[in-house]
C-alpha cells in the first residue's frame, strides 16, 4: 500500500483518482489543485508517489516536479497527461518524473504504473 498524494486543478479527475487508487489498496492521504500546492503538501505530507497532472494554473507540473526534486531527490512523481503532450511528457521525465499515464486512464493501467514506479 502507497501513501499517494493526487494532483490536479480538475476536482473530478482528483475525485476519479481518489476512487482508483482507494480500491487498488492505496491510500490517499492528500490532494492539491495547482503546483504550488502540491510542493506545499508534498512537504508537509511525505508521500510515498504523487499522481501531478502537467497543464495546472499558479504553477504547472514540470515546475512542480523540479521544486520536489529539490525537496527531495528520491521523489516518485507520475505524471497524468493528455494525449498529445509528448514534448511535455518528455519534458517532465527529464525533470525527474518518475513515469506518466495518459487521459483518459483506465484504472489497471494507473494501478500498474503506480506499482511500477514504487518497485523502481
Amino acid at each position: 500500500m502507497a501513501r499517494v498524494l493526487v494532483v490536479d486543478d480538475a476536482a473530478f479527475m482528483r475525485m476519479l483518482l481518489k476512487k482508483i487508487l482507494t480500491q487498488g489498496g492505496h491510500q490517499v492521504v492528500g490532494e492539491a489543485s495547482n503546483g504550488k500546492e502540491a510542493v506545499e503538501k508534498y512537504k508537509e505530507l511525505r508521500p510515498d508517489v504523487v499522481t501531478m497532472d502537467i497543464v495546472m494554473p499558479e504553477m504547472d507540473g514540470i515546475t512542480a516536479v523540479r521544486e520536489i526534486k529539490k525537496i527531495d531527490p528520491n521523489a516518485k512523481i507520475i505524471m497524468i497527461t493528455a494525449v498529445g503532450q509528448e514534448s511535455k511528457v518528455m519534458e517532465a521525465l527529464k525533470a525527474g518524473a518518475s513515469g506518466y499515464i495518459v487521459k483518459p486512464f483506465q484504472a489497471p493501467k494507473v494501478l500498474e504504473e503506480i506499482n511500477r514506479v514504487l518497485s523502481s
